[in-house]
């Protein structure tokens, strides 16, 4: 490095510094001689505490507490790789969830979701849903279970299962840190990320709807709207701020037992595994050899033909099953981030070379469509009392999440890449079946009507 450094300035060569913008536009240009960058190599890092008051992060803090008390390497690793990298990722998208809690919470307390439902039953019979089935949907954006809970209003059995079904694809309150992540990390802040992942969610409502209603099982009108409109009124502080620390408190709670639980267990899978036939503790370079490499490695290729077919991936996508705060969590423990900033270029460097647009956009799209979360998975048990039609729901979600994410994939590559193979021609097969589920003739109902004139004639 000396001798070209050396080389370089003899000959006067020179570079040229680039200054870009936050939207990569460039601003300036300085010339850089060899000498500049020789000096500015061998300059003292400047000291935070110049520019204001510096806090340094947890991770910062429990890294030198651990260091001061001479803590062992392999709970040192626990505590910073596992539980502060998988944790704190989430925790980090806490006041973005309290924002949408605050918000929800004022539309339920002022008399406004009532009068929705009632507007929206018109357009919801449209696609073979009931007014009634807006609520569980609205309610989801929070969280999915209270959302599944609220179909309870709604009479009718096969509204009310149908509503079930799809109240989940509504991006809740958990899905939130993997848009933000992924809209950040692949799609370098992209506006139009976040909006699109509801209006995706809000598409497969309305298509699920028209298909599910088209078949025996959910044949029939929707049962008649009959509600009760309360008055409007201003909603007090204290109700909204109470449903606000619910909501949110019940996040930390998640972030605090199940994802604590779930980031130790990967720790100990990422951390240890078998090198030349002995078992133990592993270095940084050997992650491939680890425990979770090999699940990984086994359940990578379902996912391939979805663009994501390397094995944290497909191990981040299956851990969304404990919590889908935990997508964000696993990421944090496989590529060593403690948390996810706004401007965190540097932090999800890793991530964006792992994902193109295609398969970015396909990993997003099949996370916010599977099947939920545990907890969501038991509300929609207990709401549908029946375990055929429990796993009848979690089925359909996954193959639908599934189906869309491989059209999504292979038809953006076609698109953005000009590449066109198997997959392409398989995703088109499956565009044409949907749009052919979606145009067929409706199902007869199968329940009795009684035309009451006729009767009253007779």
């Amino acid at each position: 490095m000396a001798a070209f450094e050396e080389a370089a300035s003899a000959a006067g060569v020179e570079a040229v510094a680039e200054i870009e913008d936050e939207e990569g536009n460039i601003t300036d240009s300085i010339p850089v001689a060899a000498a500049d960058f020789a000096a500015a190599l061998e300059a003292e890092e400047p000291d935070p505490a110049g520019y204001g008051v510096w806090v340094p992060g947890v991770p910062v803090i429990a890294g030198n507490f651990l260091e001061a008390v001479n803590c062992a390497d392999w709970l040192s690793s626990l505590i910073l790789d596992g539980i502060i990298a998988g944790v704190g990722a989430v925790l980090g998208f806490v006041p973005q969830m309290l924002v949408l809690f605050i918000f929800l919470a004022f539309l339920e307390a002022c008399g406004y979701m009532a009068r929705v439902a009632f507007i929206m039953d018109r357009i919801f019979r449209k696609f073979g849903l009931s007014g009634k089935s807006f609520i569980p949907m609205l309610i989801g954006t929070g969280c999915g279970v209270p959302g599944v809970m609220a179909s309870r209003t709604i009479e009718n059995d096969r509204d009310r299962k149908m509503t079930i079904m799809t109240t989940t694809f509504i991006p809740c309150g958990a899905k939130l840190p993997i848009i933000a992540l992924f809209a950040g990390a692949v799609f370098n802040g992209a506006s139009w990320v976040a909006p699109s992942a509801y209006f995706v969610g809000i598409a497969a409502i309305i298509c699920s709807g028209i298909i599910l209603k088209k078949t025996n099982m959910f044949a029939g009108d929707p049962a008649p709207f009959v509600m009760e409109l309360p008055a409007y009124h201003m909603p007090t502080v204290s109700n909204v701020l109470r449903s606000m620390w619910e909501r949110g408190w019940s996040f930390i709670k998640k972030a605090g037992t199940i994802i604590l639980l779930s980031t130790i267990v990967l720790w100990f899978m990422m951390s240890y595994g078998w090198v030349d036939g002995s078992f133990g503790a592993l270095e940084a370079e050997q992650l491939n050899s680890s425990i979770l490499a090999g699940i990984g490695s086994v359940i990578a290729p379902l996912f391939a033909p979805l663009g994501w077919g390397d094995w944290q991936a497909a191990v981040a996508a299956v851990t969304g099953l404990i919590a889908k705060e935990n997508v964000v969590g696993t990421f944090g423990v496989l590529y060593g981030f403690a948390e996810v900033a706004e401007d965190g270029a540097e932090i999800w460097g890793t991530l964006a070379a792992g994902f193109t647009v295609a398969s970015g956009y396909s990993f997003l799209v099949f996370n916010l469509l599977c099947a939920p979360c545990f907890a969501a998975i038991g509300a929609i048990k207990r709401e549908m009392n029946n375990a055929k039609w429990t796993w009848f729901a979690i089925g359909y979600q996954t193959i639908l999440a599934y189906a869309v994410s491989l059209c999504v994939y292979q038809l953006g590559t076609a698109i953005t890449e000009g590449t066109f193979g198997i997959g392409a021609i398989v995703a088109i097969l499956l565009v044409i079946l949907f749009v052919y589920l979606l145009v067929r003739p409706y199902k007869e109902s199968k329940s009795l009507k009684l035309d009451a004139k006729a009767q009253s004639a007779a």
